[in-house]
């Protein structure tokens, strides 16, 4: 028995290596620029920070990553300093000759985070993005002013770094439902406890982190989040910084709350998806209880959700169903059943994460346990390809396979100040034996442009390769 196990493990990691080597020799056509960075300790959360300076070549930018240990070192929120590659400047040689084992000199840490517990995710405030929430095996949400907090040494027995805002109001762990509001300094979180918790951090905020003109020295001269201080009441938590309690707890999932979305155009309206299977909409203006519950909203538990930044119409849904589904606000329900206007099935096993590009309103990413980090356009379904006979049959809206994890692709984020380029970032224990891999990258823009302009690119690029062949 424990054979036929073991056998099974080595042909799957055969066809994953396969797949793997296929992808690998692809890279150069397939990438305009790809970064390889081997994790020490996997990550469950990967996300850009602001961007810090823009040269000839590349942009200097903030990334924040988590890192998930085995107890001989603390668990830490690392603040990273990446090198992006500016579009159409990286050689193919160089990005077809990178070294999984090795990591990339675009990635520097700059500063590590001594974490109370495992991050499990990690959040920017789109108002400032020195301030970061973290989610941990707590019921609490975690606020980090990362440019005040020291840089610490991540040995055994450190003691934990001070978060600056603690915010409490779950009754039971909440480890990964975690959101921040495009408009207002607003928190969003869901858990265990079944329930959404909304809070504001306006009033913890000093007036530097929200003004551009002294945001900037707010960083170098101590923490922009005010240091209320409370009163001892003789508990650790006092000790632990200062918190604030909720502005409003919704209930209405029968089962853990995975994640939390805000829509994009306003402050009070959200959504959440849950291990019940559930898409529920909320609005704090009309009370506590949901605007929508659509039931059924996919086969499985719910692991994500998306709101479309451009267009606030539309909702994406990742489940353990392996499919992705997308919902129109306007119409999300038929008899009380999930009634999506697209369903994405290019996975073979469970959705992590979805997430709308913020660049073009129809495209979107999904990851999964597959490995596989799929890139979808919403408005190629239903259009025909005229380009001769298909070989492989894709499914409708794909248009372009990451395929460089070899595991679990367990978190990623599209850059909003560098148009299609993506952070993923894969948990690679099981497969490697190793932590995890992160990896920065940018599809050739010859997969997403209008399809005439890249047929008189490469017309133009004909022409140079007849005339360079031709001359003796």
């Amino acid at each position: 028995m424990k054979e036929s196990t073991t056998t099974k493990r080595t042909a799957h990691q055969h066809a994953v290596d396969d797949k793997y080597t296929h992808w690998k020799s692809l890279v150069p056509v397939l990438y305009d620029w790809l970064a390889n960075h081997n994790l020490v300790w996997p990550s469950l959360s990967c996300r850009w920070g602001p961007q810090l300076e823009q040269a000839t070549y590349k942009n200097r930018q903030r990334l924040y990553l988590s890192e998930q240990t085995d107890g001989s070192v603390p668990n830490t929120l690392v603040i990273a300093n990446c090198e992006v590659v500016k579009p159409r400047v990286a050689a193919a040689e160089h990005i077809s000759q990178f070294n999984e084992e090795a990591r990339s000199p675009f990635v520097k840490k700059h500063k590590t985070i001594i974490h109370p517990g495992e991050v499990n995710r990690i959040r920017e405030l789109p108002q400032n993005t020195k301030i970061v929430a973290t989610h941990t095996d707590s019921p609490d949400v975690l606020i980090w002013d990362v440019e005040a907090q020291p840089n610490r040494h991540a040995v055994l027995g450190a003691t934990n770094s001070r978060p600056d805002l603690i915010l409490t109001g779950h009754q039971d762990n909440a480890e990964f439902a975690l959101a921040m509001c495009p408009t207002e300094p607003y928190v969003l979180s869901g858990g265990k406890d079944k329930s959404v918790v909304l809070w504001s951090i306006q009033d913890h905020i000093t007036s530097s982190a929200t003004d551009p003109a002294t945001a900037k020295s707010a960083g170098s001269s101590g923490s922009i989040i005010k240091q209320s201080p409370k009163p001892g009441d003789g508990n650790d938590k006092a000790a632990d910084g200062p918190s604030v309690g909720p502005r409003g707890i919704y209930n209405g999932h029968e089962d853990t709350v995975e994640d939390v979305t805000f829509c994009p155009s306003s402050a009070q309206e959200f959504c959440s998806v849950g291990d019940d299977s559930c898409l529920i909409l909320w609005d704090a203006r009309v009370g506590t209880s949901p605007v929508i519950k659509v039931e059924k909203a996919h086969d499985a538990d719910l692991h994500c959700v998306d709101w479309n930044p451009l267009d606030d119409n539309l909702i994406l849904t990742g489940s353990a169903d392996n499919s992705v589904r997308m919902f129109d606000r306007r119409n999300l329900t038929s008899n009380g059943v999930g009634s999506p206007i697209n369903k994405f099935e290019g996975h073979s096993a469970a959705v992590l994460c979805v997430q709308w590009s913020p660049d073009k309103s129809s495209v979107f990413g999904s990851s999964a346990e597959d490995g596989l980090l799929n890139i979808w356009d919403y408005e190629k379904v239903g259009k025909k390809v005229e380009q001769g006979p298909r070989t492989t049959n894709y499914p409708a809206g794909l248009f372009f396979q990451h395929a460089g994890h070899r595991d679990k692709v367990v978190d990623f984020h599209w850059n909003a100040s560098d148009p299609w380029t993506v952070v993923s970032v894969s948990d690679d224990c099981d497969s490697t034996g190793g932590g995890g891999t992160l990896q920065i990258w940018r599809m050739s823009d010859l997969i997403y442009r209008p399809q005439d302009e890249v047929l008189a690119e490469l017309e133009k690029f004909k022409a140079h390769v007849i005339s360079c062949t031709s001359k003796p």
